[in-house]
């Protein structure tokens, strides 16, 4: 099975917030205002908002990965 995933580029990261302003249900601001992304796969109905993040991010520091296989283990 492959799981589409989100990703953060660190290094290009400038805490603008927007991924969040726009999928807030796969991403948190941690205090301060970096991305937190949720460990899950985007779900499907998510999959063309995640992509519009991308897309969006001013520093092109958001990517949308494909996963084969299961998850991490919590």
């Amino acid at each position: 099975m492959t799981d589409q995933r989100l990703r953060v580029d660190w290094p290009s990261c400038t805490a603008r917030g927007v991924c969040h302003e726009l999928l807030p249900e796969m991403i948190d601001l941690d205090d301060w205002g970096y991305p937190v992304t949720s460990r899950d796969p985007v779900p499907p109905e998510l999959v063309g908002f995640a992509r519009t993040a991308v897309r969006l991010c001013p520093q092109l520091a958001l990517r949308l990965v494909e996963v084969s296989g299961p998850g991490p283990r919590r």
